[in-house]
């Protein structure tokens, strides 16, 4: 009889009928279906995912396609639905020790839908259905010892006509802005778009963001790719180039990244670790060394500054003063004069108590900038890492990276495991966007993929565009991994900031990443006034615990983050008009507490400070200036 069952069941899969995963606290449910082709029972499948808003579901993600294509043969519209297993419950608590949390830990239930295609051959396709949004994947199960081509997937996500929607412009590097884009405009829509992408529910006060983790050596990066007219966007691997075929080489089994799409509040998506809750535990216990932290960083103000070991030595003192644990010496390091070499300068720096990081071109994409080719196969970083570890280096900033292919994912994950053999810390800049590797590689400390405050000294687009910009990336490229935007920056480079010094300051709270690079001149920190110059001293990086208090993309954000038994607390204004911003204290026990505040003064420059008494049924009103901001630390009394 049980077989029976079975046999009508598969049969009712086959004419179209769906399948369901719920999440645990059933609020999120995907509902898995095949779209019959009319020849022999074969057709492709799609998934929908549906969220319960009060007492009914909402669909959040329309049917949208399923999918992949290997050299050989496709499984895409020619699949049938040969088996099911059972739901199985998903737990996992686990320390990180960078992001928005210390401890993590998400529940979940997994299910695997098996299919053939045409010629027999099987393909798996994983959901994991969280508390807080999906992840699925794709696997080839059976084992060979040829090396097949996976060229494209037919994956997609179905969104709305007129939908909100903040997506970034594909570009390698990641560093372009996240504009407001209701989907109006076809031709504008049409090409490749960047993970995270991020779009609000029609009608509803649901979100989506959508992204991708646990990026391995069998994998390259993706990203959306939009054809005008369809409210489609494909998930689209790497094109070829004339150093790269395309697709991805692998024998079997394979397995595809995770896809992952986060569900519900805007405060849900800000705090979830979806990103790496789905990826790989680390590849190495020993983490003791590993100490996240401040740094003081010369490019900034002094584009050429680490040639310069004079200018070196006042950003070493600087952070000796500020009581920041790093500094870091940037690009043509190698040619350092002016009184001493960069040896000199880590010595002067150990001599200050300050831990040095160096900056490495990483030789695949732009050349010219030095130390370059210094860290392209394993035996060259085996002999750098080498001397590092002689001279007392105790990290290095790897730059100019040359796309999302494989070969490069390949090169991101043999850095980051020779570094942890030498027990040095990473920073990847010009690089691909977060995809979990900070659980994996618990040396990784942040990735750049931002358009940071380093744009002050490129171009004048940041002068208008900051305060919007600065408030849209809480709810986009800082959900899914730290970021590296170099904040807190008071004069002006190359062109003006507009940010007030409030608005600035917030920056160190409202951005998380595992090394803080404060980017100003030394004089800038020093001519603060004594309450928020002490602010700095000694800034933690590392959190326990992120709430999101109120926010809105472009327009305004509101974040405390814990750290031990402090609440830092820190809101902008996003807007080109003055704003009140909102702080309720929700998230405080029910004890008497302190809040010492940072806001703006009577102009842009003027940081006026007080400090006062709260407790959890508090609700400050709190006025900004225009592209103005707030920021402040709570502690008990």
């Amino acid at each position: 009889m049980k077989c029976l069952f079975l046999v009508f069941g598969l049969f009712l899969a086959s004419m179209g009928y769906a399948r369901q995963v719920l999440s645990p606290n059933k609020k999120i449910k995907v509902v898995v279906e095949m779209h019959p082709a009319g020849q022999k029972g074969l057709g492709q499948a799609y998934f929908k995912v549906l969220y319960k808003n009060r007492d009914a579901y909402v669909e959040v993600l329309p049917s949208s396609p399923l999918g992949i294509f290997r050299a050989d043969q496709q499984f895409v519209s020619n699949l049938k639905l040969i088996g099911e297993s059972k739901p199985v419950a998903v737990h996992d608590k686990y320390e990180m020790l960078i992001g928005k949390r210390k401890l993590c830990e998400n529940f979940g239930t997994e299910k695997t839908f098996s299919y053939q295609n045409a010629s027999k051959q099987p393909l798996d396709v994983t959901f994991r259905v969280y508390n807080n949004g999906i992840a699925f994947r794709y696997t080839f199960p059976n084992r060979s010892d040829s090396v097949l081509s996976i060229t494209d997937e037919a994956t997609g996500y179905v969104i709305p006509k007129g939908s909100a929607r903040w997506m970034q412009p594909f570009d390698k590097s990641y560093e372009k802005f996240y504009p407001f884009n209701n989907g109006a405009n076809e031709e504008k829509n049409a090409g490749d778009w960047a993970y995270p992408a991020l779009y609000k529910v029609n009608s509803q006060p649901l979100w989506v963001l959508i992204s991708e983790a646990d990026i391995t050596r069998q994998n390259c990066a993706a990203r959306l790719n939009y054809k005008q007219g369809t409210n489609l966007y494909k998930v689209a691997y790497p094109p070829a180039n004339k150093n790269w075929n395309g697709g991805v080489i692998s024998g079997l089994p394979w397995k595809s990244q995770w896809h992952v799409m986060m569900l519900g509040s805007l405060s849900d998506l800000v705090e979830s670790t979806l990103i790496t809750d789905v990826s790989e535990p680390a590849t190495f216990t020993d983490t003791k060394w590993i100490e996240p932290g401040s740094v003081a960083w010369v490019y900034w103000a002094n584009n050429h500054g680490s040639k310069d070991y004079q200018k070196v030595k006042e950003y070493i003192d600087l952070a000796a003063k500020m009581n920041w644990p790093y500094v870091l010496i940037d690009w043509e390091w190698d040619v350092m004069s002016n009184g001493g070499t960069v040896t000199d300068a880590v010595n002067y720096a150990k001599s200050k108590g300050i831990k040095t990081l160096l900056w490495y071109n990483s030789g695949t994409d732009w050349l010219d900038p030095t130390p370059a080719d210094r860290l392209l196969t394993h035996e060259k970083r085996e002999k750098e890492f080498t001397w590092l570890n002689n001279i007392g280096v105790s990290g290095i900033k790897v730059d100019f990276f040359g796309g999302d292919q494989q070969e490069m994912m390949k090169y991101y994950m043999d850095i980051l495991e020779d570094a942890a053999k030498h027990k040095l810390l990473v920073n990847f800049h010009g690089a691909t966007v977060p995809r979990g590797w900070a659980r994996t590689y618990p040396n990784l400390m942040s990735t750049e993929a931002v358009y940071g405050a380093e744009w002050y000294n490129n171009a004048g687009v940041l002068t208008d565009m900051a305060a919007s910009h600065n408030t849209t990336l809480p709810f986009t490229r800082n959900i899914v991994g730290p970021m590296d935007y170099t904040p807190v920056t008071f004069s002006n480079s190359q062109h003006e900031h507009k940010t007030s010094y409030a608005h600035e300051l917030a920056l160190a709270v409202v951005f998380e990443s595992g090394l803080q690079h404060f980017a100003d001149k030394p004089a800038a920190y020093y001519d603060l006034a004594d309450a928020p110059r002490k602010f700095l001293m000694g800034f933690p990086t590392t959190w326990d615990e992120t709430k999101l208090i109120d926010g809105y993309p472009g327009e305004m954000v509101v974040i405390a983050r814990r750290k031990g038994k402090l609440w830092y607390v820190a809101g902008l204004n996003g807007k080109d008009t003055p704003q009140t911003l909102n702080l309720n204290f929700n998230f405080l026990g029910n004890s008497a507490y302190s809040f010492q505040i940072f806001k703006d003064g009577a102009d842009t420059k003027t940081i006026a400070s007080e400090t006062i008494s709260i407790k959890k049924s508090n609700i400050l009103h709190i006025q900004c200036l225009s592209r103005g901001g707030f920021t402040g630390v709570i502690s008990g009394k």
